[in-house]
């Protein structure tokens, strides 16, 4: 499944912090600009998204507050094969409104935790959870000019992402 299926994933794993520090978050997210789709430019791979191209998440805001989730791919082997899944997210804490949890399916919650957002345009956005083990490099459009791309490999990498199993995420589904 694409990007925030992961999310679920982690519920399990927990931040090790003798191993990483405490990742750090976005401080200010406006959900109603966060919503929209968002194209998958390049991930960490995992098993849940493997052979997708192609790779969108649709947030919604929902009337309880919090988003819903639609992501969607394309299998690369045939492009005329979508895969979808449909999650609900929320803020747990207004004290970090970039610390999100999502949900799949009941009783499991992942970390969606926004590192790095363009707070001008939220043209793009980089996106993980505190083992490391998950991250997305997303944007508006189907491309990132490479300027921004190495800024936010460079963010991850300070983080302790292992960036050099960074997958770029072919983008020319029509």
């Amino acid at each position: 499944m694409p990007c925030l299926m992961a999310v679920f994933l982690t519920a399990c794993i927990t931040c090790d912090t003798a191993r990483h520090p405490e990742l750090a978050t976005v401080k200010v997210v406006d959900l109603a600009r966060y919503t929209g789709t968002w194209h998958e430019i390049a991930r960490l791979p995992n098993s849940f998204e493997k052979g997708l191209v192609c790779v969108t998440a649709t947030y919604t805001l929902r009337p309880d507050g919090k988003i819903g989730v639609v992501n969607r791919g394309k299998m690369e082997s045939d492009r005329m094969r979508d895969k979808s899944a449909s999650a609900v997210g929320w803020v747990p804490d207004a004290a970090h409104p970039g610390r999100l949890l999502v949900r799949f399916f009941w009783p499991f919650n992942g970390d969606y935790w926004i590192i790095k957002l363009d707070e001008r345009n939220y043209a793009w956005a980089l996106v993980g959870e505190p083992s490391r083990k998950y991250l997305w490099i997303l944007a508006r459009e189907r491309a990132l000019d490479a300027a921004t791309y190495a800024e936010l490999v460079d963010e991850a990498r300070r983080a302790g992402f292992d960036v050099d199993r960074l997958y770029p995420v072919p983008q020319d589904c029509d």
